[in-house]
């Protein structure tokens, strides 16, 4: 049932998987103040609000509900979802995944993990249409960039906090690939407007940041943004590369291979256009401050 469509005296009921984490934090509040009932999903016990209910559980398993779903939002691991999804009898309209543009990015990585990561996505977005479609219902997957603004993400949050605990952050020369960080907030407000468009049905749509900048002068809004203010070195690759060697040798920084360290180099750009398009996509421009890195 769209959004429009909905009797305004019958609260909308949502499912929502992932609601602890980064983007799920901003999407169950925004849930409640439209007026939605939302019952989410977790392994540990939570306390109850007004309007959230938390269910205890995962996505390894089975389990019934007794109302149908106006919408069933999926905040985790696509992969997981989708397996989980294609097994369940959930009732509803209408499904909303996110998923990652690493389906795209990684699909050629010189690192087999990496393949791997690219490979389950894919698989994942087919299996999750082919099950939608063959309930009728209308599933739309989101796939974001680089994440920030809950201080929970793995690469700008992990600069800002190493920045600010050694004065410095170090990068490699040729390291300025464009870049495209997205918001936690406009993937939220993302997902809750798809539903308001039928045009989003069984589409995918990258989900990018309202600003393209180089990789470098990334990190130097992220420097920016913290007090007092890191330096920012630029030394030559071979000199990271053995420096990153060292760090590797010592148990750190393995999410820093050979793949991601090209990557620095590489455009990571994406159209947002049609997300722009079909459901009114308008995402902020990269201004970060201290607080989005939990600092």
């Amino acid at each position: 049932m769209e959004t429009g469509q909905h009797q305004e005296d019958t609260p909308r009921r949502a499912l929502v998987f992932g609601g602890s984490g980064q983007i799920g934090g901003r999407l169950l509040p925004a849930l409640l103040a439209g007026g939605w009932q939302v019952c989410a999903v977790s392994r540990a016990p939570r306390a109850a609000a007004p309007g959230l209910v938390w269910r205890q559980g995962d996505l390894s398993g089975g389990w019934r509900d007794e109302d149908p779903f106006d919408a069933v939002f999926s905040c985790g691991p696509l992969d997981h979802f989708a397996r989980w999804y294609a097994a369940s009898d959930i009732a509803a309209p209408r499904v909303v995944a996110f998923g990652s543009t690493s389906v795209e990015v990684k699909e050629a990585s010189s690192e087999p993990a990496e393949r791997d990561v690219a490979r389950r996505l894919r698989e994942a977005e087919a299996a999750l249409f082919a099950a939608a479609r063959d309930r009728g219902v209308a599933a739309t997957v989101l796939r974001p960039t680089l994440v920030y603004g809950a201080g929970r993400d793995a690469t700008l949050t992990a600069i800002a906090r190493l920045a600010a605990r050694t004065g410095v952050f170090v990068l490699p020369a040729g390291a300025d690939g464009l870049r495209q960080p997205v918001h936690v907030q406009d993937l939220a407000d993302a997902a809750l407007r798809v539903l308001r468009y039928p045009a989003t049905a069984g589409r995918a749509y990258a989900l990018g940041g309202g600003e393209r900048l180089g990789y470098a002068d990334m990190v130097r809004r992220v420097l920016v943004s913290l007090q007092p203010r890191p330096r920012l070195l630029r030394v030559p690759a071979p000199l990271f590369r053995a420096a990153l060697a060292l760090a590797h040798a010592a148990g750190r920084l393995h999410g820093m291979n050979a793949a991601a360290l090209a990557r620095m180099r590489e455009p990571l750009v994406f159209d947002i256009g049609p997300a722009q398009r079909d459901f009114g996509y308008a995402p902020r421009p990269f201004r970060p401050t201290r607080d989005m890195f939990g600092l």
